[in-house]
């Protein structure tokens, strides 16, 4: 197959998954159309691609949620050409993805993160994850999270969830405070071995992540919370910002690659706190 194809295959699965997820939300909410969507381009001036990102807030379930697509292309900058494989001869670049932040309305519903995502320069690879963060201790929910999570890898290969979920572990770490962002997940990137493969992966990992937060959503989203409970999802969005702002690839990428500003910091929750 050649990258053309690939490239048109991935985009349009990513395209698809998107208004799937806006559909879903949309249901949760009881609602049609709450979406404040918006079109970008790269550059105005030479076609280097764009995107989509829409967002909805001050829900019944969600307090914010966005969903963006994304597909661009052009050179990579000098400076960071270095940092993206397979640039050694030329700065060119193709990337595609979609990206999901969900920040809840009830504090009992984790915070859920989802991205995937297809990246060509000299070659293609493939990357992404989905990880949750809790502001409330619930071991059943870490349990049940961890359990799809691990069916879904080993219906691939099963030596995935372990590899993934480290790599999960490892990467969603805040370092200056020594504490992981949330319960974790999978995390993976660079997988070029097969394309048609690797690609079945990336599907159902978007697929996954559908099952799993209409699941906890219908499972918590009426269950009684208190102003302390509040207090605690406040504090525990500080930590998300401040992990999305200091160490997240995609932030980092995104900026660097003239994306959307907005767009790509959507992923902030609309009130954080700190003490």
């Amino acid at each position: 197959m050649n990258k053309k194809l690939k490239k048109k295959l991935t985009s349009n699965w990513f395209k698809i998954l998107q208004d799937s997820i806006c559909d879903d939300i949309e249901k949760i909410e009881g609602k049609k159309n709450i979406f404040n969507s918006n079109s970008w381009e790269r550059n105005k001036k030479r076609d280097e691609g764009g995107g989509e990102f829409k967002i909805f807030e001050n829900g019944k379930v969600f307090d914010k949620v966005g969903v963006n697509f994304s597909e661009v292309y052009g050179k990579l900058s000098k400076q960071f050409k270095n940092k993206i494989p397979g640039t050694n001869k030329s700065a060119k670049f193709w990337a595609s993805g979609i990206s999901v932040v969900m920040h809840m309305k009830n504090p009992h519903i984790p915070a859920m993160h989802f991205n995937t995502r297809y990246i060509h320069t000299s070659f293609g690879w493939f990357g992404g994850g989905i990880d949750i963060t809790p502001c409330i201790r619930n071991n059943n929910l870490k349990k049940k999270f961890h359990q799809t999570l691990k069916k879904s890898c080993d219906q691939h290969n099963k030596n995935y969830y372990k590899k993934y979920k480290k790599w999960c572990d490892e990467y969603f770490f805040l370092k200056h405070r020594n504490e992981p962002r949330g319960i974790g997940g999978i995390f993976f990137d660079y997988k070029k071995k097969n394309w048609a493969k690797d690609f079945e992966f990336i599907r159902d990992v978007g697929l996954t992540f559908q099952m799993i937060y209409n699941e906890i959503i219908l499972n918590y989203k009426n269950k009684k919370w208190t102003k302390k409970d509040k207090e605690k999802q406040f504090l525990k969005r500080g930590r998300y910002v401040e992990f999305n702002l200091i160490y997240d690839r995609g932030t980092k990428f995104g900026l660097q690659t003239g994306g959307n500003v907005e767009g790509i910091l959507m992923s902030l929750p609309p009130i954080a706190k700190w003490k």
